[in-house]
């Protein structure tokens, strides 16, 4: 037993070392993903604020359209480009959709009908973002609500209250950190051995290793050890940027988050160690990878959620190795649950565990 835990131990400290010296794998294993990190993180914005840009043309010389036009420039929802400074300028830019609508109030803008100033603003947008066209419409409208009650005070007999249900919805990064980190994962778990393997092969050292007592369950557990500890490390890394750059709020309990970061990177680490292990070369382990982790790249919810999908879709992709990892990260980090409420999300890992490994032992050839 001894004998078996220290060749697992040495081995472990080799795949570890050579990992660490090893620049590319560096830059693939840590680097790129705190890239992706920066690139997602700013596209999401990493909070829950919505702002739109539009261009705000006053064709009207009324004290009301003066008014209007400092109420949206001094909203926080809209951004007006001052380089739009007539309708044909700014009709270019929606249509390069360098801004999302324009905002039009005309020369009949608060002029006084029956003693009250009045006018209607118009809010054009392009058809293929209508969506954004209408959520404008109705800011508007609803600041426009408060000047009317100002001007012309009325009685409202049915009116709606909104309240605070006290509890926080995910916000948009949050879906994208816990995405990111699964894609590390995939970089660790499939991509480091599908590179390694085939190399090693190639110079012919796993053949040498072959003639030595070593076994090959050994060599996996090995592979197991020296890629978790360099997952912690870079996942620790995207923790420190997330928190200090993107103001991530980890709820969870931080054991809890490393032992379920251990245990899926374990399990895609199979998939790594059955290609791997199988491919002769990089030519075969290349496209076989591409064509498993395409998929789930897309399917999992690494980039995007999974709620957005057609059901049957949502259905489908549930079942994939990658989405219990991403959706088990998601409820740790950021909604607070327990190892013991991911019934369900390790209960799927164990099986993909079982399979994986079971067909990585088959598949595995020295040479």
């Amino acid at each position: 037993m001894k004998k078996n835990l220290y060749t697992i131990a040495i081995f472990t400290k080799l795949n570890t070392k050579r990992f660490f010296r090893d620049r590319l794998a560096l830059f693939f294993g840590i680097a790129f993903p705190v890239i992706f990190l920066f690139v997602f993180g700013g596209i999401s914005g990493g909070g829950n604020d919505v702002s739109f840009n539009v261009a705000l043309i006053n064709q009207s010389q009324q004290e009301a359209a003066s008014q209007i036009e400092r109420q949206i420039r001094g909203s926080e929802v809209f951004e007006v480009d001052d380089n739009a400074l007539t309708l044909t300028d700014a009709n270019e830019k929606l249509v390069r959709s360098e801004i999302d609508s324009i905002i039009v109030l005309p020369e009949n803008f608060g002029v006084e009908q029956d003693g009250l100033p009045a006018g209607v603003a118009e809010v054009r947008f392009a058809q293929n973002n209508a969506q954004a066209g209408q959520a404008i419409t109705a800011v508007l409208e609803n600041q426009f609500r408060g000047l009317n009650q100002d001007i012309a005070p009325s009685v409202t007999p049915f009116t709606v209250e909104g309240r605070q249900s006290g509890q926080e919805s995910l916000k948009p990064f949050d879906y994208v950190f816990a995405g990111l980190l699964g894609f590390s994962i995939i970089g660790l778990g499939i991509f480091g051995p599908i590179n390694v393997f085939p190399e090693l092969k190639k110079q012919g050292i796993l053949r040498r290793l072959h003639t030595t007592p070593l076994k090959v369950w050994q060599y996996f557990i090995a592979t197991m050890f020296s890629q978790a500890l360099i997952g912690l490390v870079s996942l620790a890394v995207m923790f420190a940027v997330a928190i200090l750059v993107f103001d991530l709020n980890v709820v969870g309990n931080y054991l809890e988050i490393i032992i379920f970061i251990i245990l899926s990177i374990i399990t895609i680490l199979g998939i790594g160690l059955a290609i791997g292990g199988w491919a002769k070369n990089e030519r075969q382990a290349a496209p076989l990878s591409n064509i498993i982790v395409f998929p789930m790249l897309f399917l999992s919810g690494t980039f995007f959620p999974r709620f957005v999908m057609p059901e049957w879709l949502q259905t489908v992709s549930a079942f994939l190795p990658l989405t219990p990892v991403i959706d088990g990260l998601r409820l740790l980090t950021t909604e607070g649950k327990h190892l013991v409420d991911l019934g369900a999300q390790l209960g799927l890992m164990a099986i993909w565990i079982i399979l994986i490994y079971l067909l990585a032992f088959k598949l595995f050839r020295w040479e």
